[in-house]
């Protein structure tokens, strides 16, 4: 049984006999591992630049990140999340790796982490800055969970990055003219998305059987919440109509799964033949929050469907709902109706004549 062994650089050398030979390095350490791969030669010179690796990185920036991103909480995130942390928190590994974790429990080093985000701030954006401090306040969270620190000084950070996006959900417009000039694979991922409110990594890993003629149903990927969601008319005329010869769902000419790179470039390309600016495919999660408490979905009602919490679903309306043409309508008829029905309750009273007074005899 081969076993899989993370870290290891693999370096190809021309000898001056023209042969070729073939070494191995330990990434962390640039240790020469010894031996041929799986061999017990080649294990035991691992294992020792693994633990040579481990006394180094043992009570430094650089430890916790190791211990972190090989713990149990770390691998229950979604796989697209791990990615997007390991990236974060390696460009974080040059600044502060070799800091003791000691220095985390100074308060001062707030104003160290802060510094580097202006800096990054300046070099790849302000939302860029933001995520990467979130990471790590995100590890400090997790090491003072589990004893490593005692405490978190990048807690509660003020954000440099203000996204506003209010105003940015999919408007019938705005659909009609991507189902016009979009493949029909993309065309098939804009129903999905609007009638079931998913992320795009959950809806680019359904397969047939998460469809029973009814229901769609799945675990999300982030949080790992199982939902049901009742399909409607548009979206079951759609799914009853498609070929089964992938496994996948949402497939791509071929019949092969997406990966998420080729799909966001293709969708990308879709919107820009539309015409359509500043809309994300994730915009139709909240769009899908909106036409649900247009159609009359109390809170709990959208969060079965959707997956989001209630706090979600609440910041998510309070954000888009006061903007959508549709509830601004109704509100406003609902309020005209009242007043005209207050007016003439008015006028209904007042066109009455006055009681007559008894008479005394």
């Amino acid at each position: 049984m081969r076993t899989r062994l993370r870290g290891i650089n693999t370096v190809r050398k021309t000898l001056s006999d023209g042969s070729t030979a073939t070494y191995y390095y330990h990434r962390a350490t640039g240790r020469r591992i010894q031996g041929e791969p799986a061999t017990p030669a080649f294990l035991l010179s691992y294992a020792e630049a693994e633990k040579l690796s481990r006394e180094r990185l043992n009570g430094t920036f650089n430890g916790l990140i190791r211990a972190y991103t090989l713990s149990p909480e770390f691998a229950k995130r979604a796989s697209s999340t791990q990615k997007e942390y390991r990236r974060m928190l390696t460009k974080a590994e040059a600044a502060f790796g070799d800091m003791p974790i000691a220095a985390l429990e100074d308060p001062r080093v707030r104003q160290d982490f802060l510094s580097w985000r202006a800096k990054v701030a300046r070099d790849s954006g302000e939302r860029e800055a933001d995520n990467r401090l979130t990471v790590i306040s995100a590890m400090l969270s997790w090491a003072i969970e589990n004893g490593r620190i005692f405490r978190n000084n990048v807690s509660g950070f003020k954000r440099l990055h203000k996204s506003n996006r209010s105003d940015m959900i999919w408007l019938p417009e705005h659909v009609a003219a991507f189902m016009k000039v979009a493949p029909i694979e993309m065309q098939r991922a804009l129903i999905l998305a609007l009638h079931t409110g998913q992320r795009q990594g959950d809806l680019l890993r359904l397969t047939w059987p998460n469809y029973d003629g009814q229901f769609v149903t799945l675990k999300q990927g982030k949080g790992g919440r199982q939902v049901s969601i009742p399909c409607t008319a548009a979206l079951r005329g759609m799914l009853d109509n498609m070929d089964r010869s992938s496994v996948v769902i949402l497939s791509t000419k071929t019949g092969l799964s997406y990966k998420s790179d080729y799909f966001k470039a293709r969708w990308a390309d879709a919107s820009k033949a539309a015409g359509i600016e500043g809309l994300h495919f994730h915009d139709l999660r909240g769009t899908a929050v909106t036409m649900l408490a247009e159609a009359g979905c109390t809170h709990m009602e959208i969060a079965s469907i959707t997956g989001h919490s209630l706090k979600s679903v609440a910041t998510i309306l309070d954000r888009y709902l006061a903007r959508t043409r549709t509830l601004a309508t109704g509100a406003m008829t609902k309020f005209e109706n009242a007043k005209s029905t207050e007016f003439a309750n008015r006028l209904q009273t007042e066109d009455r004549p006055a009681p007559r007074a008894n008479k005394k005899v």
